[in-house]
């Protein structure tokens, strides 16, 4: 009873001391949280590949881990098998992985426990807001999740973001709470706003601060279904990472929407067909991925739906970048080999008609967005991930938090 007294004290003293700014909860995209795994394997990929651990530990981010042969380990440790009977996805046999610091900020801002650079991911806006008068874990916090699945399978997700926003809400002087977000965790948000009643909207969320949210996919998921992607590395094998990243509904949920792609509109070109958005199906079949035209058909209610949240959004987002567009294999390869990246408008990562999608609501916010304010910013030159440390989205936030 005392502690409890003693906690209460400390999280009011602590409100006050941020009063009259809205809590902030951030929501990582995919690739934004930390995940810990358990071994309890049978048997393994590679004679180094361990099959038991005494204790969770890190397996994403963990740099350690995705270095040549010992990425092999952690490709097959990560990876998810889809049951098309019960259409859900399992960990594999052996493996049990969990999300890492549900409501901490510090695990959304560095994806890396030991605080590498190449671990940095919403550190700087968090530093900011800290310098704002925020405080870690009371006016701001962190909601990661298994960022490998879809909203499909993370309805325990959606549960417990509810009961953090009423939580931070309740230790914040019963201030609305801003939801800070990025890349696909923006997808996340718009989808657990469109499970809240109005009223329950207009009570706990402040504002939608989105980021480079892919909000109709991106053509940039095709390309790693067929060829894989290499985040950016030098040493790891784009043909590698494949292996685990086709296995994840997160990538069939991203594929670009047909609300914002034309059925004329090629997406994969090659000298005997030319796939458009009405064609996945015979393109995972031709590539020999059947498990994705499974996951996408689980998935496609999400990505025909782009009702607005019904809170006040703030919409940034990068352009003026080369970004994947279409893939075009060489005549004779049908779809093996490497095919040429044609490319057109976007931050690197998203397609431009996909992020700018949230204007979209503006033009007639009274009856489109419940009377609430959209705000659509562009920014040019702004990168998919740099935008999280891009002085211009920094002092923007500042800015609107101020309000």
């Amino acid at each position: 009873m005392k502690l409890n007294l003693a906690l209460g004290l400390i999280f009011s003293f602590l409100a006050k001391n941020s009063l009259g700014l809205s809590p902030v909860i951030l929501i990582p995209g995919d690739g934004g949280s930390r995940l810990e795994a358990k071994l309890n394997k049978t048997n393994v990929v590679h004679y180094i590949c361990a099959k038991t651990s005494t204790d969770f530990f890190n397996i994403w981010l963990n740099l350690e881990l995705l270095v040549p042969f010992v990425i092999d380990c952690w490709v097959d440790n990560t990876r998810l098998e889809y049951d098309n009977v019960t259409r859900t996805t399992r960990n594999a046999d052996g493996v049990e992985i969990r999300v890492s610091g549900w409501g901490n900020p510090e695990t959304v801002e560095w994806l890396d426990p030991s605080r590498d650079s190449e671990g940095a991911y919403f550190n700087t806006i968090g530093d900011a807001l800290v310098k704002m008068g925020y405080v870690r874990n009371v006016s701001l916090r962190g909601a990661p999740y298994d960022f490998r699945k879809a909203p499909n399978e993370n309805g325990d997700f959606f549960v417990k973001l509810k009961m953090l926003v009423e939580e931070t809400y309740t230790k914040n002087n019963k201030s609305a709470v801003t939801l800070l977000v990025h890349s696909m965790g923006g997808s996340m948000a718009l989808h657990f706003l469109r499970l809240q009643s109005q009223d329950w909207k207009d009570q706990y969320i402040r504002r939608m601060i989105s980021l480079s949210t892919p909000w109709g996919g991106a053509v940039k998921a095709l390309k790693v279904f067929a060829v894989g992607d290499d985040l950016g590395s030098m040493i790891l094998r784009e043909s590698t990472m494949r292996t685990e990243q086709i296995t994840c509904p997160s990538l069939a949920w991203l594929l670009p929407s047909p609300l914002f792609w034309k059925p004329t509109d090629v997406l994969v070109q090659t000298d005997k067909f030319n796939y458009t958005i009405d064609h996945f199906e015979k393109l995972f079949t031709d590539m020999d991925l059947p498990n994705a035209w499974e996951m996408r058909k689980d998935t496609e209610k999400y990505t025909r739906d782009f009702s607005a949240p019904g809170v006040e959004v703030h919409c940034l987002y990068g352009y003026n970048i080369s970004t994947v567009e279409r893939l075009v294999y060489k005549p004779g390869t049908w779809l093996d080999g490497y095919p040429v990246l044609q490319s057109g408008d976007g931050d690197g990562t998203v397609n431009l008609r996909s992020l700018s999608a949230c204007a979209h609501w503006a033009k007639g916010r009274r009856t489109l967005n419940r009377g609430k304010s959209v705000k659509s910013v562009p920014l040019p030159n702004a990168e998919h991930i740099g935008i999280l440390h891009d002085q211009r989205v920094i002092d923007y936030v500042q800015t609107v938090l101020k309000i």
